[in-house]
């Protein structure tokens, strides 16, 4: 499966968005550059699908422009103007030239998704490899209005119970790109987040 970060060489805040070749040529969050929709087409000509982890601003700020350059169907979790299909818990949804299950992880953000396959993790906010927090292991933040840090252990924990074993490859919101052992970052991140202590030092 051929993933391209296109938001690798934003200057800007915002998440890390990816575009998948594939049967189902999809771009999983649309993050909040003004060049994405460029860097898109300097991989593809046709998009099919956009699919969101979640709909804080730094995911979902060029929606809009994504959909107007490339007319893709918008799969999320909660109501979007450019939503075309909702997705619930247990739905699986296709990403590239793999199915992936639509796993329910709230706590960052009520509207929150996660997508897994057999081999790969689109893990949005929930969970990631490395973030300025931590190195190899890290979770979305839980200090602000309408987060949960009690929430967030649960998702964790339940991304765990449903992702297969062997995946290798790990697409978070933000941080680096992470090959290898997945299920030992996701454990890592888990340990952390159940100290219950402030991710920043200034929470």
């Amino acid at each position: 499966m051929e993933v391209h970060h296109v938001t690798e060489d934003a200057e800007t805040f915002t998440c890390n968005a990816y575009l998948v070749e594939g049967e189902r040529t999809t771009l999983v969050d649309a993050g909040s550059w003004d060049g994405v929709v460029e860097e898109i087409r300097s991989h593809i000509d046709e998009l099919d699908a956009v699919a969101m982890t979640h709909q804080h601003g730094d995911h979902v700020e060029q929606l809009e422009a994504v959909c107007e350059a490339f007319d893709p169907e918008v799969y999320a979790y909660d109501h979007h103007p450019q939503r075309d299909h909702a997705i619930e818990d247990g739905d699986t949804i296709q990403i590239g030239d793999e199915e992936f299950d639509v796993v329910y992880t709230p706590g960052h953000s009520d509207d929150h998704v996660s997508f897994v396959s057999e081999t790969t993790l689109f893990s949005g906010d929930v969970v990631v490899h490395d973030d300025g927090a931590f190195d190899y292991g890290s979770f979305g933040r839980t200090d602000m209005a309408g987060q949960s840090r009690e929430r967030l252990i649960e998702s964790i924990e339940d991304l765990l119970e449903r992702m297969p074993e062997g995946v290798e490859h790990m697409y978070a919101g933000h941080g680096d790109v992470f090959h290898g052992d997945v299920r030992d970052v996701v454990e890592t991140a888990l340990e952390r987040a159940e100290k219950r202590e402030p991710k920043y030092p200034d929470e």
